[in-house]
């Protein structure tokens, strides 16, 4: 028999390629330049439904993991720890108790997607470099990264899945959350004092360049938005397959910080990804709407290590937090005030403007 874990995974992941389908065969067939406008509004669909799905979890979360009674309830519970931050008021109340996990793992949800779209911002920075620097044209960003959700959809379920068995294992469990801690601790230091002015990627030098060209019969110019072309009896990918690999790898590489992230607010592995995708999938929405306006929060990378260092840390000292009654919905209130302040302080103090950029404006007038 089929668990409820599984088919309301199953139902899940059916709706979000519905929606992407959707989105890439009905509404976008042909290449083109992604507006503001629809940036924007793919933006706030993709959030009115997370919010949606949210009201689900708080409302029907049980029937995610198939909770029928107290004893089914206590297993879950029992199973994925960080429930244990949010106690039955009376063990005697079913009800009252099943409201109260369904209210925690909601909360979990909002968290966890709020740091994963928090953390994707970063995530918007290297991709536009990519773009910049492989000179992609800008009618072609939108299939690209529609095929690099694809991809990083996949990623998140291996990743996400494998971390959720290390931490459950009696062995491994005991010391691979504070190894998870001291990683995003270490990410978070290394971001606050990294220095990048965002400079151009080497298009040459780059690992998955030569890899690609080791590998794979690279055709040298772009062929549209073709990622495969039949040249003389064979199959070669083109440049843009290259980027799309590209972003892929560095998805790859920021899950490495992220999906530990969100284990830092919640151990259950569904709630985990659920957030993860629902984050990701308004990346690409999102990297429209703020590629034009990212130089205005420049104090948001800082933000982003603080969010870092505040989770990292937390994870190393969970067990303190919760003696001393640190609950995880505190968490998203460090989140949110940790993303306003420095959307606030980059608004506040706007960047001063480089003596290129200047040169560029007064030429203009």
């Amino acid at each position: 028999m089929i668990s409820n874990e599984v088919l309301f995974f199953a139902a899940f992941i059916v709706f979000i390629l519905g929606m992407l389908m959707l989105d890439l065969g009905v509404f976008n067939k042909k290449s083109h330049i992604v507006s503001f406008r629809e940036a924007t509004l793919w933006s706030v669909t993709w959030v009115t439904v997370a919010i949606i799905f949210y009201l689900i979890i708080r409302n029907y979360g049980h029937v995610m993991h198939g909770i029928e009674n107290q004893a089914q309830l206590n297993d879950v519970i029992s199973k994925y720890s960080s429930l244990k931050e949010a106690p039955p008021s009376d063990p005697k109340n079913y009800e009252q108790n099943l409201d109260n996990y369904r209210r925690v793992i909601a909360l979990e949800f909002l968290t966890g997607y709020l740091l994963e779209y928090s953390l994707s911002v970063d995530n918007i920075f290297v991709i536009i470099l990519i773009f910049v620097s492989f000179k992609v044209r800008e009618q072609y960003y939108k299939k690209v990264l529609f095929w690099g959700i694809l991809g990083a959809i996949v990623m998140r379920f291996l990743f996400i899945f494998l971390g959720s068995a290390l931490i459950q294992n009696e062995v491994v469990g005991k010391w691979i959350f504070y190894l998870f801690g001291g990683f995003l601790l270490y990410s978070g230091i290394k971001m606050f004092f990294d220095k990048d002015d965002g400079e151009a990627i080497d298009t040459q030098k780059h690992p998955i360049v030569r890899l690609a060209s080791r590998y794979f019969s690279v055709f040298p110019r772009y062929v549209g938005d073709r990622f495969f072309i039949q040249r003389y009896g064979r199959i070669q990918i083109t440049p843009l397959f290259v980027v799309l690999l590209i972003v892929e790898f560095t998805d790859l590489i920021f899950a490495v910080d992220s999906v530990p992230a969100v284990f830092g607010v919640t151990k259950d592995p569904y709630i985990v990804f659920f957030s993860n995708i629902f984050a990701i999938l308004g990346l690409r929405s999102m990297f429209f709407f703020l590629s034009n306006i990212m130089h205005m929060f420049h104090y948001l990378k800082l933000g982003l290590a603080f969010l870092l260092i505040f989770i990292g840390a937390k994870m190393l000292l969970h067990k303190w937090l919760h003696s001393i009654g640190f609950e995880n919905h505190y968490s998203l209130f460090v989140i949110i005030f940790i993303l306003g302040s420095s959307i606030g302080a980059s608004l506040a103090f706007p960047a001063k403007k480089k003596e290129g950029e200047e040169a560029k404006e007064q030429a203009s007038v």
